[in-house]
């Protein structure tokens, strides 16, 4: 019944944009309804901020609430139509696509320049009303205003002018961007027929590709770039030629010819640089990590050096160590390992060291108990019910809904989960919001939520369930952790709600999931295996947990990496000074590398994190890290009074979850822990902690 009632608040269109229900009508949606759709909700907007400016100021309803209202359909239509472009592109889609998401773009640029619309805000804000707000309004009126001016609100016309371009610019460049790496990774295909070079590649990997030839009518075994197909290889293929050229390729997505994105990463920073410099700051970190935990982009840069400066012994230490492994078995005489080896040799150490394949622990992740187990916990921690979900139309036959009910019989809200890769779907695992619950009228306390999760895990075969990875499992649990934080929050801020959060706190809901995955009492009661329903045998787990910081300082290296090269870019890059942006790239990256780059190496071409959105983790990769400092810490009170206790979980929502960006983020972890966070608890869990001898 609720979702019918939902429903029916919407008056029926012929345009299913325009007819936007919690049941999204994705089996009605067209490209040709794209156009249409964005162009009236712009201009009902539009004038919903026009009249603001001229009735506004006046009370926190015909402001501040009025303005939120103005743009949530835009905000959700434009959502729904990037997210069906994200994961059932077609050349239709695509087509509009890049044709409206710059207007849209625009105009929500356009918002904190509108003269009328500013002195309406600043208006309410000296009223006496607005100086006795308090709580969650409080916070959004001093956000707001203080968005409004970071945003350009007090610059001259001609700088407003220019602002509005580069917006519309960037939003243009960052959605080519993602495109070509979507391109470029479905462009490719490795096709072998001889058997016999597949020789190390475990079962599971074989009967993977063997089954994309199958579908693509062709015989052999297929390779793509999705990461289901390049992992194994890398890893277990004795083929080192293979190896080689698809890690090359891999690496040199939308690097050169007509897809090339590297001529786009220098006109994305540049226009951000130029952007931040308009609103007065001396670069683009320090514009964006203003109102982050980190402040500005110095602090970020100092918590990357400080990491790396105590993970670097036990990276030199693990690097000499696994050389050390390949002349042991390969003679004195070995090459130095080069970056396709790398995981191939890692794994094979990792063998020798600790006698665990992780092979060996797919049969006890068949997805559908991966869930099962996420949901259980979900239970155990939050006290909330998932269920399957029925009547929700879907834009693939794969996909997913389910819905969650809180202890009280209340629906908290629904999801969609989209976990297989296909040639039409974006690469990588993320989670979104489609709509963000809040009050609600008619005496109904709280409209629901509706989100999704997206993945790209291990398919199912013909005979046998999705049989994941650990990685993969993490992956899920990770994904889950964000979909929690949108589905339990009880912000009645819509801009405040969910995953509304500084970028370099949004990651601790998701990443302290992640630690469940390691947990016995958690893995007993999800991690059975696909045909006998044993659990996962304790020698099997003992030799999972002992091989848990093997190589942990490379990947936090690895990291790092990423988090330097991004702030690098965003606060010393000159193309006129500094010249290529890949080689640039590649040198700020090497200095965090086990192995030699190749001068093919181009992973910056294709890191849409930094350039996929007009902003996404532009200046902020850092944020993975900083998070996880922030998770390892709070997962320490789990660990002291026990991985489900449930009063524990209870503040953890309470403090967290729930709360949305309604306060400042390091009130809601002190609140959660009694304590500011510690760097200790990272390095401890990471095995770190201890200097190598």
């Amino acid at each position: 019944m609720l979702y019918q009632a939902l429903d029916a608040m919407d008056e029926t269109s012929s345009n299913p944009l325009l007819d936007f229900r919690f049941r999204l009508p994705f089996h009605r949606i067209d490209a040709a309804h794209v156009a249409p759709a964005v162009t009236t909700l712009i201009d009902a907007a539009r004038e919903a901020v026009r009249t603001i400016g001229e009735r506004g100021g006046h009370s926190y309803e015909d402001t501040l609430e009025a303005l939120e209202d103005a743009t949530e359909r835009l905000d959700e239509v434009i959502t729904v139509v990037g997210h069906l472009e994200s994961v059932a592109s077609t050349p239709s889609l695509r087509e509009v696509y890049n044709r409206v998401k710059p207007e849209v773009s625009a105009f929500f640029s356009s918002i904190p320049l509108d003269d009328a619309l500013w002195k309406a805000l600043k208006r309410y804000s000296s009223t006496a009303e607005a100086k006795r707000l308090t709580g969650t309004k409080a916070r959004f009126l001093k956000k707001t205003v203080d968005e409004f001016r970071r945003s350009g609100a007090d610059l001259e016309p001609a700088q407003k002018k220019r602002l509005e371009a580069i917006n519309r610019e960037l939003a243009e460049l960052t959605n080519r961007f993602a495109q070509n790496v979507l391109d470029a990774t479905s462009d490719f295909e490795l096709i072998v027929e001889d058997e016999s070079m597949l020789k190390g590649l475990p079962a599971s990997a074989r009967d993977a590709a063997r089954d994309l030839a199958e579908k693509k009518r062709v015989s052999g075994w297929r390779f793509t770039l999705q990461a289901t197909s390049v992992i194994p290889v890398l890893t277990y293929l004795d083929d080192a030629a293979l190896r080689e050229k698809i890690f090359r390729a891999y690496h040199a997505r939308a690097a050169e010819g007509e897809r090339a994105n590297p001529p786009l990463i220098v006109s994305i920073l540049r226009l951000r640089a130029e952007l931040a410099k308009i609103l007065g700051f001396d670069n683009f970190a320090d514009f964006i990590l203003e109102d982050r935990m980190a402040k500005d982009g110095a602090t970020a840069k100092a918590f990357v050096r400080d990491l790396a400066e105590r993970t670097r012994p036990f990276f030199e230490q693990e690097n000499a160590a696994l050389n050390a492994f390949r002349r042991s078995i390969e003679g004195p005489n070995a090459p130095a390992i080069r970056p396709w080896d790398l995981l191939y040799y890692a794994e094979k150490q990792r063998m020798v060291r600790f006698d665990f394949d992780e092979e060996a622990l797919r049969p006890y992740f068949p997805v559908h108990q991966v869930l099962r187990g996420l949901f259980e916990m979900a239970r155990r921690l939050y006290g909330v019910e998932v269920r399957e979900a029925s009547g929700f139309p879907v834009w693939h036959p794969e996909v997913s809904v389910f819905e969650v009910v809180d202890i009280d019989g209340t629906v908290i809200g629904a999801f969609y989960a989209d976990l297989y890769p296909r040639e039409e779907k974006r690469g990588g695992a993320w989670m979104n919001a489609f709509i963000v619950g809040g009050p609600a009228g008619g005496g109904e306390a709280f409209r629901p939520h509706l989100g999704f999760i997206a993945a790209n895990v291990t398919r199912p075969l013909q005979d046998k369930p999705a049989l994941l990875t650990h990685d993969e499992v993490s992956t899920l649990f990770h994904e889950f952790g964000h979909l929690l934080h949108q589905l339990l929050s009880r912000v009645d801020v819509r801009a405040l709600a969910g995953t509304n959060v500084a970028w370099d706190f949004v990651e601790l809901p998701s990443q302290i999931m992640e630690n469940w995955c390691w947990e016995r009492e958690a893995l007993d009661f999800f991690a059975r295996h696909y045909e006998t329903g044993e659990a996962i045998p304790s020698a099997l787990f003992e030799k999972m947990t002992r091989a848990r910081t093997y190589r942990e300082a490379n990947a936090m290296m690895r990291q790092l990496g990423f988090a330097s090269v991004d702030l690098a870019l965003h606060t010393e890059y000159d193309p006129l000074r500094d010249g290529d942006v890949t080689a640039y790239a590649r040198k700020k990256m090497q200095a965090f590398s086990a192995v030699q780059y190749a001068e093919d190496y181009a992973f910056i071409a294709s890191f849409s994190h930094l350039f996929a959105s007009t902003v996404g983790y532009a200046a902020g990769y850092y944020s993975y890290k900083w998070a996880e400092v922030l998770d390892a810490d709070a997962f320490g009170r789990f660990k002291k009074e026990g991985v489900f206790a449930r009063d524990v979980g209870e503040a953890f929502r309470r403090a967290v979850l729930e709360r949305g960006d309604s306060e400042p983020p390091m009130d809601l972890f002190v609140r959660f822990m009694g304590r500011e966070p510690s760097l200790d608890a990272l390095l401890e869990r990471s095995g770190l902690e201890v200097s190598p001898s």
